[in-house]
């Protein structure tokens, strides 16, 4: 089987270490860069349409989150999760994440929670669509900007290391199918639960939500007994 090349896209003239991060992090987290194999940060950078010097600066952010490993005067290597790993990552997300949900259902109302719901819906489109780099791209800034309403930049930093060090290895195989567009309205449903103030079903639909880390976008069966502390 011939191993398909990652696709990279110009950056717009802005922030271009941020920009090739939120690329390469994309790639990495949908399963599009192969565990093993040796990229080259100019190679890169060509793709990208910028100099070599964000790129490298993106990749030793990368580094620093634990998603790659620097191979020295060659470039850069994915660096493979364990499967425990990834339970110790997936059972502190729910310790975060679930109990988050549930304070926000109980603000009356949420603060710009509507404002989300352009973005929960674009997702629906990156899953149908099968743009697997979108998808975990907008699926990363929707949490991230839904945690933020509660107003904790500590929360949030926590909860964006843990997301980035999820891997989503079954990712690519699910291009266009069905239960990935599901999963991604789960999305609105959670914006909907959020603005009827319904805390144990935003608990438990976020509970549902990041276990798909170890089961759905994992390639296994999903596991409805691993819950967080408190939610039943």
């Amino acid at each position: 089987m011939t191993r398909s090349e990652p696709l990279f896209e110009s950056l717009p003239r802005r922030n271009l270490r941020d920009e090739a991060a939120a690329q390469l992090r994309g790639q990495i987290i949908a399963g599009s860069l192969t565990p093993g194999v040796i990229y080259s940060m100019s190679a890169i950078a060509a793709q990208l349409g910028v100099s070599a010097t964000p790129v490298r600066e993106a990749v030793l952010e990368l580094a620093k989150e634990e998603l790659v490993e620097m191979v020295q005067n060659r470039g850069f290597r994915v660096r493979v999760a364990t499967g425990k790993e990834l339970d110790d990552i997936v059972e502190i997300r729910l310790t975060l994440e679930v109990p988050a949900m549930g304070r926000l259902a109980d603000l009356r109302p949420v603060p710009e929670l509507e404002k989300l719901r352009p973005m929960a819906e674009e997702l629906v489109q990156h899953a149908a669509n099968g743009d697997m780099v979108a998808f975990v791209v907008r699926d990363s800034e929707f949490h991230l900007s839904l945690t933020a309403l509660l107003g904790n930049p500590r929360y949030v930093e926590l909860v964006r290391i843990l997301r980035y060090q999820t891997r989503l290895s079954a990712l690519p195989k699910l291009r266009g199918a069905a239960s990935l567009v599901e999963s991604a309205r789960e999305h609105v449903h959670l914006l909907d639960l959020l603005a009827a103030g319904d805390r144990p079903g935003a608990e438990a639909l976020m509970t549902t939500h990041v276990n798909h880390a170890r089961g759905l976008w994992a390639g296994q069966p999903e596991d409805d007994g691993r819950t967080a502390p408190g939610v039943r």
